[in-house]
């Protein structure tokens, strides 16, 4: 499964970079597969995990802001691991060509 994932703290003012680097520890801490960019992070492993993860995020923001917005995509295919890199790989051997990252 991937999942694409964001909290975004409210009322906090327009910087927000302090409550990114919480929830990017907790995410490299996990142990999963990631991948960061600019409007969020995706992560690869099953629900279980990954729910326990983004709800441990969410709570991280939570003990610093009164209200955040978590927003959650879900990709969930059986039978294909390591979609985090072979999806972008699939798309860039149609184009041939390496995408930017």
């Amino acid at each position: 499964m991937l999942v694409e994932f964001s909290i975004v703290p409210v009322g906090v003012g327009s910087s927000i970079g302090e409550y990114l680097a919480d929830v990017l520890r907790i995410v490299d801490e996990s142990g999963l597969p990631y991948k960061v960019n600019p409007m969020g992070t995706c992560v690869e492993g099953d629900w279980t995990e990954i729910m326990r993860l983004i709800r441990k995020c969410h709570n991280a923001v939570m003990k610093k802001a009164d209200r955040a917005i978590t927003t959650i995509s879900i990709d969930d295919r059986k039978g294909k691991p390591n979609r985090l890199e072979l999806k972008v790989r699939s798309v860039e051997k149609r184009l041939g060509k390496k995408l930017k990252k």
